[in-house]
């Protein structure tokens, strides 16, 4: 069977899709502009929707006690938001929240559900992409817990450049060290660091990754071993 060349393309799990389910699944599909801020689903919300991102890229984050909150997981065009949903799980114990607005695709978790029970490809690519995503959340976890904070904003950096296929982020210091699980100070320190290397330039809140073989290089073994377990 073909793989479909369609709009859906955008999104790589859309993208790998053979044509005959692919054609299934698009009548449920909508478009959607995800807006920067946008929370898609909150702590406890039951998950009513999935989202395909385009260019756009959703952080995961948890939130403590004392109101602090840390990203525990990124989707981006690589994946599908709302992943508990399939495990049986109706309601989200992180919030997704927009960082990079762009276009998407979502539909009803109830669609989802449906095609993923036919075990035909988008089955498979479901499972491979949920293997990719723990993966992902275990390895940050470590990652936070033991890497230096210019090691660890790299990786970040080089997560968000595979998601969004720009080298341009914009975002806030203070977005960001919430995102690490840092502080504002340490972010502003790192980014001057990276700057003063040649890897990025930082004004105004929009970092650009300029060497990203550098940068690669700059960051920890977390990052490519990330690369290097990808299934899909």
């Amino acid at each position: 069977m073909s793989v479909h060349l369609s709009s859906g393309t955008k999104n790589r799990l859309l993208a790998a899709l053979p044509n005959d389910e692919y054609q299934s699944l698009s009548p449920h599909l909508q478009s959607v502009e995800l807006r920067h801020g946008q929370v898609i689903y909150d702590i406890e919300d039951v998950i009513e929707h999935v989202y395909f991102p385009f260019g756009a890229l959703i952080s995961l984050v948890t939130q403590m006690a004392d109101g602090k909150v840390v990203e525990v997981g990124l989707v981006g065009s690589d994946g599908m938001s709302g992943l508990r949903s399939l495990l049986g799980h109706k309601a989200s114990y992180e919030r997704a929240i927009v960082q990079i607005p762009n276009g998407g695709m979502r539909t009803t978790v109830a669609v989802v559900q449906e095609e993923f029970k036919k075990g035909k490809s988008f089955h498979k690519l479901l499972l491979s992409y949920t293997n990719d995503f723990i993966s992902q959340v275990s390895q940050t976890a470590a990652c936070n817990a033991t890497h230096t904070v210019e090691e660890r904003l790299s990786r970040w950096l080089l997560m968000c450049h595979d998601r969004i296929g720009s080298p341009k982020v914009n975002l806030t210091q203070e977005f960001i060290a919430e995102m690490l699980g840092t502080r504002r100070a340490s972010v502003t320190t790192v980014a001057i660091t990276l700057q003063s290397a040649g890897l990025i330039t930082y004004n105004r809140g929009q970092i650009t990754i300029i060497d990203r073989p550098g940068l690669e290089a700059f960051s920890c073994e977390c990052y490519e071993m990330l690369k290097s377990r990808r299934t899909h």
